[in-house]
């Protein structure tokens, strides 16, 4: 399949420390087939300097393709992505967090399948594959593996990542979706209905993972997860 450009979704939430250097990191990323790239950042009413570095990235780089969009009050990460995804004219997507967790040259790696004519949508897996993946919380692991264990159970699907960052989606599919979540539950709500989307293709690949810890800026929490379980089972068991 031939892709002209990729559109690179990053919500932000308070990540003045790596905002710049993850998109400088996804600047210098050269994609596949010669695909060009539009860089979406949607800062979700940051309350430290996130902001002041993404407009001073934003000065430094008039060459890259980027849009940028604050929302005004704090609307969630869900929100965040809703507003991105709305504004992407790429023919794919892809969904990049303001972190360092993950690598953009792997974008490569989701673009793959696609272009050979495989896949619709294509979910980075940090448990599978031969990639680095930094050893962290034991607890948060086995929450992660039993909320896709759940998801796969109501979407018929034997994914292994379902939390993933790494998202790559055929634009137009996503963008018929009617998406609701505007926090966490982004992530199952979004799963679980394109797993009904018609004939629709969904592939996993290896990729690495250099997650933080708590006392380095990672957000999510044992709250996140109940509501994650939530909405897997509304999504699961009715089509909201």
């Amino acid at each position: 399949m031939s892709i002209n450009r990729l559109s690179i979704i990053i919500p932000v939430f308070n990540e003045e420390n790596t905002i710049f250097s993850i998109l400088k990191k996804i600047r210098d990323v050269e994609l596949i087939g010669g695909i060009k790239k539009e860089i979406i950042i949607v800062n979700d009413c940051s309350a430290d300097n996130t902001e002041v570095e993404i407009i001073k990235f934003i000065a430094a780089n008039t060459e890259t393709d980027i849009q940028y969009f604050n929302h005004p009050v704090n609307k969630g990460k869900g929100a965040a992505l809703h507003t991105g995804i709305s504004k992407a004219t790429g023919e794919y997507l892809v969904i990049q967090d303001a972190d360092a967790e993950y690598d953009p040259n792997e974008y490569n790696d989701l673009l793959k399948p696609v272009i050979k004519g495989f896949a619709d949508v294509v979910y980075g897996s940090r448990f599978v594959g031969s990639n680095p993946h930094r050893i962290l919380f034991f607890w948060h692991s086995l929450g992660n593996k039993f909320l896709t264990f759940l998801t796969n159970m109501f979407s018929n699907l034997n994914m292994t990542d379902m939390e993933t960052c790494y998202k790559l989606f055929d634009t137009k599919i996503i963008q018929s979706l009617h998406l609701v979540e505007k926090r966490f539950g982004f992530e199952p709500e979004v799963t679980i209905k394109m797993s009904r989307v018609r004939g629709i293709r969904i592939y996993e690949v290896g990729i690495s993972y250099y997650g933080r810890g708590y006392e380095e800026g990672k957000k999510i929490g044992w709250k996140d997860g109940f509501a994650a379980i939530y909405c897997i089972i509304k999504y699961g068991l009715f089509r909201a």
